[in-house]
């Protein structure tokens, strides 16, 4: 009797997973956006959640942003990052993903009067609630907003100092033309200093992208860069992401918006150089894509086996922050769900 061929939306949805680039304020759906608006009695612009979807028209980095930044209006009070941050953890529990790395702009948030403690409170409380509940783990990554000054950035970290037992690492992420990283290599020398981990955007097709990438690997000493896919384009980028042996956060969906293609040759061509590439959702509910969605996207394209999708589900294992006790059992436990999976087929 021959073996089934592998359900390959079956294999990668019911898979444990990891996810390491995902913007909480990027989880917010629509629905959400209405319901607290009328509590918080925040006008929107538009009259139901479908409108507001259809509003979605963005081909680029700022065009994106700008929708993104008005979004986040309706947050207001502690409940309202708690429920944001529930809301994702239970769609995430649902897709088999069993632990992430979360990323959140404070500043986002402080500059329309929101406390840093009300922020970072709500968003912990339902981190715990997720865990005790549905069993999916989570550590926060407090992002900086590079076209923000460097001293507003500091003035943030500081802000975090009573909490920095809930945050895991710190990022830099938003508009990138003409903020570079070195622009906060003070910021970051710092919080390296506070024992958090490092990690930096460098998205697709920026400008000055090349020399964006070399500064977090040279001058920063990042532990991470999230997207990262024109590192292919500078052989000595490569090599150095490859000695250092560092993650890449993959975005597929969102990469489709900016080039018009989930970037599947590049991921491969990553997959053959062995670097540590990762697949994440980025900002899910304004690229209307999970993580789930952008794996069977992506496989679709690309024409992923399914050797290559353990390979990038094993990777974001590997490069999440963690203790290697830890990694190990995350990886035990998609090697023994694919045995499983392989045992059913045959």
């Amino acid at each position: 009797m021959q073996p089934q061929p592998l359900d390959m939306q079956q294999f990668i949805c019911n898979m444990p997973k990891a996810e390491l680039h995902v913007h909480l304020e990027g989880t917010l759906e629509p629905e959400l956006s209405f319901a607290l608006a009328t509590k918080n009695n925040i006008p929107l612009e538009y009259d139901t959640p479908e409108q507001l979807v259809a509003a979605y028209d963005f081909h680029d980095l700022p065009s994106f942003l700008k929708i993104y930044y008005a979004g986040m209006n309706v947050l207001q009070q502690e409940e309202d990052f708690y429920q944001l941050t529930w809301d994702y953890l239970a769609k995430a529990a649902s897709e088999n993903i069993v632990y992430v790395e979360l990323f959140f702009d404070p500043q986002a948030h402080t500059c329309r009067g929101v406390s840093f403690e009300t922020i970072i409170t709500g968003i912990h409380k339902a981190q715990l609630d997720a865990e005790q509940k549905l069993g999916i783990r989570s550590q926060l990554i407090m992002c900086f907003l590079r076209e923000l000054s460097a001293e507003s950035a500091m003035e943030h970290l500081k802000l975090a100092m009573p909490y920095l037992p809930w945050l895991v690492g710190v990022g830099l992420d938003s508009n990138e033309q003409d903020n570079p990283p070195a622009k906060f290599a003070a910021v970051f020398e710092y919080a390296r200093a506070l024992d958090l981990k490092l990690t930096m955007h460098c998205d697709v097709n920026q400008q000055n992208t090349l020399t964006h990438i070399k500064q977090c690997l040279d001058d920063i000493q990042v532990d991470r860069i999230d997207h990262g896919v024109n590192a292919l384009q500078d052989p000595a980028l490569l090599a150095s992401i490859k000695q250092k042996k560092l993650g890449l956060t993959v975005c597929p969906v969102s990469n489709r918006f900016v080039v018009q293609s989930l970037t599947s040759n590049e991921i491969r061509q990553m997959l053959e150089h062995d670097l540590q590439v990762t697949i994440n959702s980025d900002d899910p509910a304004y690229f209307r894509a999970y993580l789930n969605d952008n794996f069977l996207a992506l496989q679709k394209e690309g024409h992923f086996s399914a050797q290559d999708i353990v390979t990038m589900v094993k990777n974001a294992f590997n490069v999440a922050w963690l203790k290697d006790t830890e990694i190990s059992q995350y990886l035990y436990q998609v090697d023994l769900y694919v045995k499983q999976a392989q045992y059913q087929a045959a």
